[in-house]
């Protein structure tokens, strides 16, 4: 006799589950239109720039008798018009350069202090400092570097000559009495990014996870090395964008290297003399005296910083992003 099994009814098929759609808030679909706008906004701005520069500088350009590119003189104001922005850029990448060099490794250093060394007090004291310092108007640098600073530079100008004068940089060649100079430039653009440079780099230093500077100290590394392991990595960075914040304004500032520097239009690797000159600072000396012709002269050279600056923060960007894998910032 055969026994059959009952078969078990069969399941009825599970419909897969019907994702529901998120209801957008109107606060959210405005919120994310007005960022949008003024992300494109932003885009428009500098391609307007942009444009008007180009379109500006198209009759001087096409009127120049010299290379504009190559060319030490500056006289657009002729029958004949010649005038050429190498000098300009020189000064301006030589001055900026000294600023960074002098300003960077202070600014990071103070706001090291600040941070994780200095009382509660003092440090709240301090950050108040720094924040004030850089609010203070270029002038006011300008007029200090220039009946103050410059003075006082004299005797290192002279000790930077006689023992480093074998450096081609530090070899004075003019027997001046005066420090209106690109070294003395240098050190007031130092003085006024340094704030600005300060202030970014140790909002970036708070944000360092407290987890990792605990971990760093517990496996017994000292104050310095959970620095160096810890928060250094983690705050390059916010230190490179720091940086670049502070270039911008060493490279385009314009009144402070106004009244410091002597003017000359010859290109001098010699930066303890007289002479050399900004972009910023000429496009200030030289705009009321200018015609047509010169005032188109003048924006050509502004088209080339708008580029340099251009150029300077890509590069910090993709600086940035090499090192945000490597930062532990995104941990």
């Amino acid at each position: 006799m055969s026994t059959t099994t009952p078969t078990a009814p069969a399941e009825p098929e599970r419909k897969a589950p019907v994702a529901k759609r998120t209801k957008v808030r109107p606060g959210d679909r405005i919120f994310s239109g007005a960022a949008r706008g003024a992300g494109i906004s932003l885009l428009a701005i500098m391609a307007a720039i942009a444009i008007f520069l180009v379109v500006k500088a198209t009759d001087a350009l096409s009127k120049n008798q010299g290379s504009f590119l190559t060319d030490q003189g500056w006289d657009p104001n002729a029958a004949k018009p010649a005038f050429g922005v190498v000098t300009l850029v020189f000064g301006t990448v030589v001055s900026a350069t000294i600023a960074m060099v002098i300003a960077v490794p202070v600014a990071v250093g103070v706001a090291l202090f600040i941070t994780h060394y200095a009382p509660r007090r003092i440090a709240q004291t301090l950050g108040y400092i720094v924040d004030l310092l850089a609010a203070v108007p270029s002038v006011v640098y300008g007029l200090w570097g220039y009946i103050f600073l410059a003075p006082k530079l004299l005797g290192l100008h002279s000790w930077l000559s006689d023992y480093l004068g074998w450096i081609p940089l530090f070899d004075k060649e003019q027997a001046g009495v005066t420090a209106r100079t690109l070294f003395t430039v240098g050190i007031v653009l130092s003085i006024m990014i340094l704030p600005i440079i300060a202030a970014v780099t140790r909002e970036v230093f708070l944000q360092v996870p407290r987890a990792h500077e605990e971990a760093a100290l517990a496996l017994g590394a000292t104050r310095w090395e959970m620095i160096r392991v810890a928060v250094l990595p983690y705050g390059k960075p916010g230190i490179i964008s720091a940086s670049m914040l502070g270039l911008g304004r060493a490279v385009g500032e314009t009144i402070a290297v106004a009244m410091v520097l002597s003017p000359s239009f010859v290109v001098s690797v010699h930066i303890l003399d007289p002479g050399n000159n900004t972009i910023a600072a000429n496009i200030a000396n030289q705009f009321g005296e200018s015609n047509d012709i010169g005032r188109g002269a003048l924006i050509a050279s502004g088209l080339v910083l708008f580029v340099m600056t251009l150029l300077v923060n890509g590069a910090a960007r993709v600086v940035i992003n090499r090192r945000k894998a490597f930062s532990g910032a995104n941990s």
